[in-house]
C-alpha cells in the first residue's frame, strides 16, 4: 500500500500527520506537486515534482496510484478517478470519497462552479480547524491500521 498526496493545496498540518504516520507504519508516502517540496529525510517518504500546468499532478497520481493505495485530496475529479481505479481517497478533514457519496459531490461541485460563473459570490470551504486536523488524523490512523 502506498499513500498518494495531492500536495499543492494540501495544509501543512496534514503534512505534518502525514510524515508521522509514514514513520510510524513504514508507509512509502510520496506527495506530488508541481513546486518544489521540503519533506523530512526518510526512507518512507518522498516528494515527486511535476511540470506546472493544469492537473499534471492529479494526472501523475492517477497514472501511479494501484488498487489498495490511499490518496490524499480536497480536489473532487481526482478522488472520482482514483476510486474508478479501485484505490480510496480522503480529503484533509477525514471525509472518504466512496462510490456512494462520489455523483452527489460532483454534482454540488459543477453546481457551485455554474454560480461562481455566472457571477454569484459565494464563498469557499470555512476555515481547517482543529476538528478537521482531529478528524484527518483518526480517519487516517484507522485506516492504516485496517490496511496494514
Amino acid at each position: 500500500m502506498h499513500i498518494w498526496v495531492d500536495a499543492d493545496a494540501c495544509p501543512g498540518v496534514i503534512k505534518e500527520i502525514l510524515f508521522r504516520a509514514a514513520q510510524r507504519t513504514q508507509t512509502m508516502t510520496t506527495l506530488v506537486a508541481n513546486q518544489l517540496l521540503r519533506v523530512p529525510p526518510s526512507p518512507y517518504i518522498r516528494a515527486l515534482q511535476v511540470p506546472g500546468g493544469f492537473d499534471v499532478a492529479d494526472n501523475r497520481i492517477v497514472q501511479e496510484v494501484e488498487p489498495g493505495d490511499l490518496v490524499i485530496t480536497a480536489d473532487i475529479p481526482l478522488a472520482a478517478q482514483v476510486i474508478d481505479k479501485h484505490a480510496h481517497a480522503l480529503n484533509p478533514r477525514g471525509e472518504f470519497y466512496t462510490h456512494d457519496n462520489m455523483r452527489e459531490r460532483l454534482a454540488m461541485r459543477n453546481f457551485m462552479e455554474e454560480l461562481r460563473g455566472s457571477g454569484v459570490d459565494i464563498s469557499g470551504p470555512s476555515s481547517f480547524s482543529q476538528s478537521d486536523r482531529q478528524a484527518f488524523a483518526a480517519q487516517l490512523d484507522r485506516y492504516l491500521s485496517k490496511h496494514r
